[in-house]
C-alpha cells in the first residue's frame, strides 16, 4: 500500500512544470527557495476561542485527546446538520498547530473550498493552504514547496491533496465522509475517504471522519469497534431540527408542464411574504433530460455514449455530461427532417426555474449547478448573495448540499424526491437518504424553524419513512440486512471487471475468455459478462463481469492472478474497481 501511495503521488500530484532536482541516488530533494508569506502567516491555533456546548465540548475532548496520543486512530464524528461539527474538529486542529505538526482537511468539492476558508481564517487568524485542481500552475508549486518543507501547516483540499509529501502529518480530518465524489473513478482507482485511512495508519495519526449522514461502511466500522464514535445530536444553540413532510403527486393535478404541486407553491408564497429564504432542490443539471421528435419519436443521444444529450435552453446547445459531446440545437430533426416538433421532455433545474419565475415574477431568483459556476468562487457568490438576503429562491442540484449555512432559509422543496432510487444501484436508497437528508438540513438552521416538502410518487418507500420519521438509525439497520441478504458491501466483498475498447467484437471475444477462465471457488459468485449500464461510454463499448465474495476473500488477490491468464491487446482495456460506487 505504501508503493501505491508513493505511485500516486508522484504521477498524479506533481505539480506540472515544478522543478524538482533529485540527487540521483539518495532521493534527496533538493531545497527550493523560502516563501516568506508562509512563514508569516503561520496558523495561529488560539486566535480564537469560540463558545462551544457541552455535547461540542464533551466531542473536542476526544478528539483533542487523540491527537495528544500520537497514534493511529478512527473516530466518527456524527453530528445531525447544523450541530456544529466543523467548530469541534477546528479544536483538534488546533492541538495539533500547537504541537507543530500539519493539519489536513479534506473536502469532495472543490465548490465547498471557498464555503470554509472564511470559517478557518476567522478561527485560525489565515486561511489554509489551499489544494485542489482549480489552481494555477505557479500557485500549485508554490503550495507544493511550502506543504513539503513544513512551512504549511495548515492544508485544505481535494482528494489529491492525500498524496502530497507532508514532513510532519499529524491529523487528518475526511469531511463529509459520506459523499460518493472521493470516490477516484478513473485511472488509478481508489476512494480518498478510505486512501487517508490507509495514510493515517502508515504515519500512526488519527483521522476523523465528519458528517451528518454516515456512509453504510463507517457505520459497519462502528459497530464491530474498529471506529470510536463520537455524536453531537442536537443542532447548536436555539436551532431544531425542521419538519419533513410528504407531498404524494399522485393525488396532485399537475399538468405536463407543471412540477411543483399546490402545497409547495403555497409554502414557498407564505415563505417569502414573511422575508425568508426558500431552496428548491432537483438532482438534474440543464433544462430537460431527454429531446425527442413528436413527429417521429426520434430522440436526440450522444454519438459516443449510451446517453441522451440534456439540454441546456441558456447556451442553447445540448450536452453529454459524460464525455462532454456538445452541439447546436438543431433547427430540424435529423431523422424525419421535419422542423419545429422537438418537445422536451422531463425538467431540470432550468426548467424548474422557468416554473418559478412564472409562478413568483417579483421574486428574486437564481441557480446553483456545477456546470453554471465558473469554480469555487462563483459558488462563494452565490452564498454570500444567500447570506445577506439578497436572493428568495435558490433553486439547485447536490451541489446545494455541500454544508453550507443560510441563516434566513426555512423552507427546502425537493420536487423530484424518487430520482436517485431508480436504476438498481445497489447503493441507491443508502445515497438517496443522505441527499435528501443533508438538503433537509440547510432548512432552519437559525432562529426560524425549518419545514422541508419532498415531492414524490413513492411515499411509502423506506427512505421516504425513514425521512419523515427522523429514522437514520433503522433506515441503516434495514440497509445492512438488506446488504447482507444480497451478498453487499460492506459485509461481502464485491468488484466489477469492466472490459472496453472501439471494436465490440473484440471487447466481447475478450470479456467471454474471462468467464471461461474465473476462479473456480464455491465462496466466489460471477455475475455475467453482459453489457455495462452504458454499454458505449466515451466512444469505448464496455462489458462488464462481477464478483461476489465474503469479506475475508483477498479479492484484490484473486482477481489480480486471474487477470494473468488471458492476453490483453493494446485496443482494449480492463478496469477493476473493488467495492465499486458506481455501477454505470
Amino acid at each position: 500500500m505504501r508503493g501505491f501511495i508513493d505511485w500516486v503521488a508522484h504521477y498524479t500530484v506533481t505539480p506540472p512544470g515544478a522543478v524538482l532536482k533529485m540527487v540521483w541516488g539518495s532521493g534527496r530533494i533538493l531545497q527550493p527557495k523560502k516563501n516568506d508569506i508562509f512563514s508569516e502567516l503561520m496558523p495561529d491555533p488560539d486566535n480564537h476561542h469560540p463558545t462551544l456546548s457541552v455535547d461540542q465540548k464533551k466531542a473536542a475532548s476526544h478528539l483533542i485527546e487523540k491527537v495528544q496520543a500520537k497514534t493511529y486512530n478512527v473516530s466518527l464524528l456524527d453530528g445531525v446538520t447544523g450541530s456544529g461539527k466543523t467548530e469541534v474538529f477546528c479544536e483538534a486542529i488546533a492541538e495539533t498547530l500547537r504541537q507543530g505538526r500539519q493539519a489536513l482537511v479534506l473536502l469532495p468539492e472543490i465548490a465547498m473550498t471557498a464555503a470554509l476558508l472564511d470559517r478557518f481564517k476567522a478561527r485560525f487568524g489565515v486561511r489554509p493552504v489551499e489544494w485542489h485542481s482549480e489552481l494555477s500552475e505557479k500557485q500549485r508549486r508554490i503550495n507544493w514547496h511550502a506543504i513539503m518543507n513544513g512551512r504549511a501547516r495548515f492544508i485544505l483540499g481535494a482528494r489529491s491533496a492525500l498524496f502530497l509529501p507532508y514532513p510532519s502529518l499529524g491529523l487528518i480530518v475526511v469531511d463529509e465522509e459520506h459523499e460518493a465524489a472521493y470516490k477516484q473513478e478513473e485511472g488509478v482507482i481508489y476512494h480518498g475517504r478510505d486512501m487517508a485511512i490507509v495514510r493515517a495508519y502508515n504515519e500512526a495519526i488519527p483521522i476523523v471522519l465528519s458528517s451528518a449522514t454516515p456512509s453504510l461502511e463507517t457505520m459497519y466500522n462502528v459497530q464491530q469497534g474498529k471506529y470510536e464514535h463520537v455524536v453531537l445530536p442536537e443542532r447548536f444553540g436555539k436551532a431544531l431540527m425542521p419538519r419533513i413532510d410528504l407531498i404524494d403527486l399522485r393525488q396532485e393535478k399537475l399538468s405536463s408542464q407543471e412540477f411543483i404541486s399546490a402545497p409547495l407553491v403555497d409554502a414557498i408564497q407564505k415563505t417569502i411574504n414573511v422575508q425568508q429564504q426558500v431552496m428548491l432542490f432537483l438532482n438534474r443539471r440543464g433544462y430537460a433530460p431527454l429531446t425527442l421528435c413528436r413527429a417521429c419519436g426520434h430522440r436526440l443521444q450522444c454519438p459516443n455514449c449510451t446517453t441522451w444529450l440534456i439540454e441546456h435552453k441558456h447556451s442553447k446547445r445540448l450536452h453529454c455530461h459524460h464525455c462532454n459531446h456538445s452541439m447546436k440545437y438543431p433547427d430540424k430533426c435529423p431523422s424525419c427532417e421535419i422542423e419545429g416538433r422537438f418537445a422536451a421532455c422531463g425538467p431540470g433545474v432550468e426548467r424548474v426555474a422557468e416554473e418559478v419565475r412564472k409562478r413568483f415574477p417579483a421574486a428574486r431568483i437564481a441557480i446553483m449547478a456545477s456546470d453554471m459556476l465558473e469554480g469555487p468562487h462563483a459558488a462563494q457568490t452565490l452564498v454570500q448573495q444567500m447570506t445577506e438576503r439578497e436572493l428568495d429562491i435558490l433553486i439547485g442540484t447536490q451541489i446545494m448540499a455541500k454544508g453550507y449555512h443560510f441563516p434566513h432559509l426555512t423552507l427546502v422543496g425537493v420536487v423530484d424526491a424518487d430520482l436517485g432510487l431508480a436504476g438498481g444501484d445497489p447503493r441507491a436508497a443508502e445515497r438517496t437518504f443522505q441527499l435528501l437528508q443533508q438538503m433537509a438540513g440547510r432548512s432552519g438552521r437559525a432562529e426560524n424553524p425549518g419545514q422541508v416538502f419532498l415531492q414524490t410518487t413513492s411515499p411509502q418507500h423506506p427512505v421516504m419513512q425513514a425521512l419523515i420519521k427522523g429514522d437514520r438509525n433503522g433506515f441503516m439497520m434495514a440497509e445492512l440486512h438488506e446488504r447482507e441478504a444480497y451478498h453487499l458491501p460492506p459485509l461481502w466483498r464485491l468488484a466489477t471487471v469492466t472490459v472496453s475498447g472501439t471494436d465490440p467484437r473484440q471487447v466481447i471475444a475478450l470479456v467471454d475468455k474471462l468467464a471461461s477462465t474465473a476462479p473456480q471457488d464455491k465462496n466466489i459468485k460471477i455475475l455475467g459478462p453482459s453489457p455495462a449500464p452504458f454499454a458505449m461510454l466515451r466512444g469505448r463499448h464496455r462489458h462488464r463481469l462481477m464478483l461476489q465474495a465474503p469479506r475475508t476473500t483477498n479479492i484484490s488477490a484473486v482477481i489480480r492472478h486471474w487477470l494473468t491468464t488471458v492476453n490483453v491487446t493494446r485496443s482494449l482495456r480492463v478496469l477493476v474497481d473493488i467495492d465499486p460506487y458506481s455501477f454505470l
